[in-house]
């Protein structure tokens, strides 16, 4: 066999090799913008500083009015919300991994998640004027130790089971919140998921959920305090649904047949 025919195997070979490599794999490579974007961008820090400005305001609005014999309640996500969870993302990428629930535990028992921008002036802002903060989260009940460790950690108010309520047998906040309702009165809801906020967001038929904000737009604001979260969320499984039997490769295919160009 010639020289020049053994050093094309060889090439081919290792080609193959990297082809397969999890380091070049588009699932982690594509996350890298929307994570440099959280982790690093001013104007992430000013939107959320916006956003808890904004949460400030309309609790002081509610209770100047409020002449209901249910003690207030803001509920706020956990995830992206009130902690910020980016460093998971960055370990994904570096190690060309994707999500998985044995890296989210590894990274939640850790408990060393740090307060976003605000959250905890917020946090500190509703137990000083007397409104009850409560946690409704899609971490697994199996995290409430870690999560309230985590929470603890940064001294945020009520940071204990009887006001964290995490995820049993469905991802729906549906029960959890009117298990609530039926003792308080919800004046807010602040989260980077739509599901955060009503059960009717859960279906995204009409084009991707969009045509249920716009139904709901004077809700925005007003009653549904929404954060930014470019990473991970009902939006990208409403663009390319399950990925569990895609490929990195098929994934990214069906992401990019969703950009708009003209």
């Amino acid at each position: 066999m010639s020289y020049k025919i053994i050093r094309t195997l060889i090439l081919l070979v290792l080609i193959t090799g990297c082809s397969g490599n999890k380091n070049s794999a588009p699932d982690s490579e594509q996350m890298v913008m929307a994570t440099l974007w959280y982790q690093h961008s001013a104007e992430m820090r000013a939107i959320y500083y916006q956003t808890f400005n904004l949460a400030e305001l309309r609790v002081n609005q509610i209770q100047e009015k409020y002449i209901g014999e249910k003690p207030l309640a803001v509920v706020v996500d956990i995830d992206e919300t009130m902690l910020d969870n980016s460093p998971l993302e960055g370990k994904n990428i570096l190690e060309g991994d994707r999500y998985s629930k044995e890296r989210w535990v590894n990274w939640t028992s850790n408990a060393s998640a740090e307060p976003l921008p605000g959250s905890k002036a917020f946090a500190d802002f509703l137990e000083e004027t007397g409104v009850e903060l409560f946690y409704i989260s899609n971490r697994s009940v199996e995290d409430l130790e870690a999560t309230i460790k985590n929470l603890k950690l940064h001294d945020f108010p009520n940071a204990d089971a009887d006001h964290i309520f995490l995820k049993t047998d469905t991802s729906s906040k549906k029960l959890r919140r009117d298990n609530l309702s039926s003792t308080h009165n919800i004046a807010l809801l602040i989260g980077d998921n739509l599901g955060d906020f009503n059960e009717i967001f859960e279906d995204r038929s009409d084009r991707l959920g969009k045509g249920l904000v716009d139904q709901h737009k004077e809700d925005f604001g007003s009653r549904f305090i929404v954060l930014p979260n470019p990473m991970y969320g009902s939006w990208t499984s409403a663009i390319y649904g399950s990925t569990s039997n895609l490929s990195p490769r098929e994934i990214a295919k069906k992401r990019k047949s969703y950009v708009t160009q003209y």
